[in-house]
């Protein structure tokens, strides 16, 4: 036994003082800003983006010209950091994304606009996102009666599409109003304290995607962590902070700080700019959409597909079934409707794509509609109100090639992705006049448009709708950026937020 200690403690001794150089010589390159020597060792078919988790330890990567590149020791992927060169960055870009609003294992569907837009941003540069997730005290005692105690099963690591994510278990304050609001920037910056010691040296910028609490959290981390931050608002949280006035200091000042302030529509950047934003930093970045996904495609191979009725037209809602996306109204457009399309002898039926608290009384309303109808005009064994719930983004994808038109009579929206999905896909929008919507659709061209909370109107915009022949050149001429091309723009601005327009390190 002793003969065996004595031969490994040499070797555990060597190991020790090769990390405390390597420590050394990681806060002597952040000290003076010294670049590391590239790497001469060959590559050993290992994940070298995710091997910068060791840093400053050994890593591996090709010589100079390889697929694999490496630069004050970080390691990157072929395709990573696309553009770095051209651009004059000192170094590849490394980004941490906070958020609350991102998929996990227990809730896979949601937020998929983020999703996608981390996947393609990942593909140019190396991401990290911290996710928080809401906690306090005896939630796991509530099991599955309530999101929080769900999220318990959340694990503290993962990686979505490639990107890693880490899950902060954030303190909230349940049913907090907006007397309270206040107080949740401090308590999710709070859950992110635990990780400041390992983030430090490995990011050159931060990004805190939602306007309140995110990006204020994100701003105080930024600034413990001594990185420049930007602020990405979405619509739905720019309406919150506009009507929640004991927030408006805290988001203000995260405005007026941040390197830049991206809104995903042109209301919505000038919403950015009267709370506060600069409006030389306020920018514009639209959201994309999966071009593989949603193009023009035939409609009645996509309805035998789904199992939707063949004869007839087709409405399709895609959303949260809530009270504030307007799914009362649409069902009451709906009755109003009836049975008649553009000819007048065709049925109508609406599809009702997604999950939420209302969803039982959309149920209801399809098997009043099928106790009503007559067996005989059942067909296919579906009523005219048919709801499938949650399904992933091929599905969508397939329910829009389906579909007439899509309905979205939202109280408040910023730029709801599926309207952009829908005009890639080439079929015309009938929702409501609010937030970026009516940035994107064109009355008459591409859609109409309708007050909310408004079921008459929006019935006869419907039945317009299903009557007008629509033109593809205008939806082909309307259609939205790839996440690509988004994330390109995206990944420019916060470049630009790090090393700043020539190429140096942000102070």
């Amino acid at each position: 036994m002793m003969f065996a200690t004595l031969q490994i403690w040499p070797r555990r001794a060597r190991a020790g003082a090769t990390a405390r150089r390597a420590r050394a010589a990681r806060r002597r390159r952040e000290r003076t800003g010294e670049r590391a020597r590239p790497c001469k060792e060959p590559a050993r078919g290992v994940d070298v983006r995710r091997q910068d988790r060791t840093y400053p330890g050994v890593h591996r990567c090709p010589a100079e010209g390889g697929p694999i590149e490496c630069n004050k020791c970080y390691t990157m992927k072929s395709g990573v950091n696309v553009g770095m060169k051209e651009a004059g960055w000192p170094r590849p870009l490394r980004v941490l994304w906070v958020t609350r609003i991102f998929p996990n294992r227990v809730e896979p569907l949601s937020c998929a606009f983020q999703r996608q837009q981390l996947a393609a941003l990942s593909r140019r540069c190396a991401v990290e996102v911290l996710a928080a997730i809401p906690y306090h005290p005896g939630v796991s005692l509530l099991g599955d009666r309530t999101r929080p105690g769900r999220l318990v099963a959340v694990p503290a690591r993962d990686e979505i599409d490639g990107v890693p994510v880490v899950h902060a278990r954030a303190p909230y304050l349940p049913g907090a109003g907006r007397v309270l609001a206040p107080v949740n920037a401090p308590l999710y910056l709070a859950g992110l304290l635990p990780y400041v010691p390992r983030l430090r040296g490995r990011f050159d910028v931060v990004l805190g995607a939602w306007l309140y609490p995110d990006a204020c959290a994100a701003a105080l981390l930024a600034r413990m962590l001594g990185l420049p931050y930007a602020v990405k608002a979405h619509g739905t949280d720019v309406n919150v902070v506009a009507r929640w006035r004991s927030v408006r200091p805290l988001v203000g000042s995260a405005l007026r700080s941040a390197a830049c302030a991206i809104g995903v529509s042109r209301p919505m950047v000038e919403a950015l700019v009267a709370l506060g934003a600069p409006k030389e930093r306020a920018v514009l970045v639209r959201n994309g959409v999966d071009r593989a996904l949603f193009r023009p495609a035939d409609r009645r191979a996509a309805r035998r597909e789904l199992g939707l009725p063949a004869r007839g037209r087709i409405v399709t809602f895609v959303g949260h079934v809530s009270r504030e996306k307007g799914i009362h109204e649409l069902l009451s457009a709906f009755e109003a409707l009836g049975s008649d399309g553009r000819d007048g002898s065709e049925p109508v039926h609406l599809v009702i794509v997604g999950d939420g608290p209302e969803r039982a009384a959309v149920e209801q309303a399809a098997a009043r509609r099928d106790r009503e109808r007559a067996p005989a005009d059942l067909g296919e064994g579906r009523g005219r109100i048919i709801a499938v719930g949650a399904r992933p983004l091929s599905a969508v994808a397939r329910h829009l090639a389906a579909t007439d038109l899509l309905a979205l009579p939202s109280w408040a929206e910023g730029t709801p992705n599926v309207v952009l999905e829908a005009l890639a896909a080439a079929r015309p929008v009938v929702a409501t006049r609010v937030g970026g919507i009516p940035d994107v659709v064109t009355p008459g061209r591409t859609g109409l448009l309708v007050p909310s909370r408004d079921a008459g109107a929006l019935g006869r915009a419907l039945r317009e709708a299903l009557a007008r022949a629509w033109d593809e050149d205008a939806f082909a001429e309307a259609a939205p950026p790839s996440w690509e091309e988004s994330a390109e723009a995206l990944q420019r601005l916060l470049a630009r937020a790090a090393f700043g327009d020539d190429g140096r390190a942000a102070a």
